[in-house]
């Protein structure tokens, strides 16, 4: 399944925006093992440019959060603590010449601040340590 990381991270499968309100009626989507994919990042939308991959961010069960940040690659420890603090460690990354790095740059940047999290319906938001929502 592919969900929206709203950092926003929300559905990739949904065509339309998902109201507050029907985001927070549908059943929570796990945060381990679903593949989040950046929609918003501080505020602005993810365009994944010509020749680029889309992002995404897959936290597995047990093991390490991997993805791609839209041309690089990135692998590295993904603490959870409770139900709301998530803390990513030093993520390892690909180093490919790539043409746009606008959005790796910041999907990179929001996974560093992250500090704790909520899922509603199949959106999954980031926020550092002051609760600043970062994507």
């Amino acid at each position: 399944m592919r969900y929206l990381l709203l950092l926003a991270l929300a559905a990739a499968a949904c065509q339309t925006k998902p109201t507050q309100e029907t985001a927070d009626a549908r059943p929570a989507a796990p945060l381990r093992n679903t593949r989040w994919v950046p929609r918003e990042i501080a505020g602005q939308p993810v365009a994944t440019p010509e020749n680029t991959r889309e992002p995404y961010l897959l936290l597995r069960p047990e093991g390490p959060a991997e993805g791609n940040a839209g041309c690089n690659r990135f692998r590295g420890e993904a603490t959870v603590e409770g139900t709301a603090d998530l803390r990513f460690g030093p993520l390892m990354t690909t180093r490919m010449a790539c043409p746009a790095l606008a959005t790796e740059t910041a999907f990179s940047h929001a996974l560093e601040q992250t500090q704790h999290y909520r899922i509603s319906g199949d959106t999954l938001r980031l926020y550092d340590a002051g609760n600043g929502l970062l994507a």
